[in-house]
């Protein structure tokens, strides 16, 4: 009888471990994909340099822009699931989500993308780092970094609504050649080689 009080013992155990362990497991919760609520996030910490968010409307910057990929992990930093696909980037500063037109000082080519996470740390002339998608869309994917204007926009509902689902936003028409020229000097002059 003890044999069978044991063995009936264990069966229970075994069966309320598997339930706690499924109840404990699930992985990572991602945020739905959402432009409310806008976080602007406390000042945190990166390798001694400390960064303060911050709502910045009128922000228009020149940097450079580099991408990244699967190798982030899965999760960024408004909570959302990472999608490398996707026409999104990460800034050091600006509130999550955000969207900001992007524009290549080597092409003039510009394309919206929407800001969800947090980098590029590190050199300090990055300005944005840009997921696999965004950098496809930029045409800089091979070179890896390149030169760039940064500004924070309010695009069309519709837009956003797109940017939201993984698609891209209206194509948006290049600088004009003088307008180019004119990025590309004050890149080199404040900024360094492209």
């Amino acid at each position: 009888m003890s044999g069978s009080l044991t063995g009936a013992f264990r069966a229970a155990f075994a069966i309320l471990l598997s339930l706690g362990l499924a109840a404990c497991g699930g992985g990572t919760k991602f945020r739905p994909v959402s432009d409310t609520p806008v976080r602007v996030g406390a000042p945190y910490k990166v390798r001694g340099t400390t960064y303060t968010p911050a709502a910045q409307p009128g922000y228009d910057m020149l940097g450079y822009a580099t991408w990244y990929g699967n190798e982030s992990g899965n999760q960024v930093a408004n909570g959302e699931r990472f999608r490398p696909n996707w026409l999104t980037a990460a800034h050091k500063t600006l509130p999550l989500p955000s969207y900001v037109e992007v524009t290549s000082l080597d092409t003039g080519r510009r394309i919206l993308v929407r800001v969800n996470d947090r980098g590029p740390f590190g050199e300090s002339a990055r300005i944005i780092d840009l997921s696999r998608g965004a950098a496809e869309a930029l045409g800089m994917r091979g070179k890896g970094k390149t030169g760039v204007r940064v500004r924070v926009v309010e695009p069309a509902e519709k837009d956003r609504a797109a940017l939201r689902k993984g698609k891209a936003a209206k194509e948006l028409p290049p600088v004009s050649a003088a307008a180019l020229a004119n990025l590309q000097a004050q890149f080199e002059s404040g900024v360094g080689t492209r």
